[in-house]
């Protein structure tokens, strides 16, 4: 009995809070193994979608439309890889998780090691993108009048500002992907339903509550004042939130 009571715990099962950095940063080298999913992929995307605005604009050149530099800037084209990176935040949880815990990993070291990882791609996006907007303006264009990166509210406020809601963006998306996936291992169906239905009536309720109570200008004023920046800085905080409640959900997930 004092052998077994003496014995060390098995790996990636002791109860211990501490942080090992080690085992954390084994998660991001195993999310790293094919690091087309975070880092090529999506450049992919943006680089397919930066090829048709040039050849949409090279065509409208030779058409002879010359007022057509401000349509470029309501492109939704520099937000093409957002919806793909929701898919990377599911697929990071659903496809490597149970292969973590298989080989020792605790789901703290995982769900850190994850976080981690993503913060590594918001903020490789962040940089690429606030840096090519501003290529963007310096060239009037790429040279031929065609905006992409200098579109929406980008290119307004300096480089700073775009980095800001890019990586904040960037960082929501992957959580809100990663967090769903262990709703669905945690509960299954079931908790994905209540889930959605939740949502749509939070959305419904809110929807319901501004225009019984003729709230829309208020709001509309209180969003111009915090501005874009505000917005964004909502987002961020959604962005933790949906973080903190993946973990606490991922503790009890059981993967199949």
């Amino acid at each position: 009995m004092t052998a077994v009571a003496t014995a060390p715990a098995e790996r990636g099962t002791m109860p211990t809070g501490r942080v090992r950095p080690g085992e954390i940063w084994r998660i991001v080298r195993l999310l790293a193994v094919n690091p087309t999913i975070f880092f090529g992929i999506p450049w992919m995307i943006l680089g397919g979608a930066w090829v048709i605005t040039m050849l949409i604009a090279l065509i409208l050149r030779a058409s002879g439309i010359s007022d057509a530099e401000d349509g470029f800037r309501y492109s939704w084209a520099v937000l093409s890889p957002q919806w793909y990176l929701v898919v990377v935040g599911v697929q990071a949880v659903a496809y490597t998780l149970s292969f973590a815990l298989g080989f020792g990993s605790t789901r703290r070291d995982y769900w850190l090691g994850m976080s981690l990882m993503f913060l590594f791609v918001s903020t490789e996006m962040a940089v690429a993108i606030a840096t090519l907007v501003q290529v963007e303006i310096a060239t009037d264009g790429w040279f031929i009048g065609a905006g992409m990166f200098d579109a929406l509210w980008y290119g307004q406020s300096g480089w700073w500002f775009d980095f800001f809601t890019t990586f904040s963006l960037q960082l929501f998306v992957l959580f809100v992907g990663a967090g769903i996936t262990t709703v669905y291992m945690r509960w299954r169906m079931r908790g994905m339903m209540t889930l959605l239905f939740s949502v749509l009536a939070v959305v419904l309720v809110f929807v319901a509550t501004v225009m019984l109570t003729g709230s829309g200008p208020e709001l509309a004023s209180w969003l111009a004042t915090i501005g874009i920046g505000g917005v964004f800085g909502i987002v961020l905080a959604l962005a933790v939130v949906s973080g903190l409640a993946g973990y606490f959900v991922v503790r009890r997930a059981t993967p199949r």
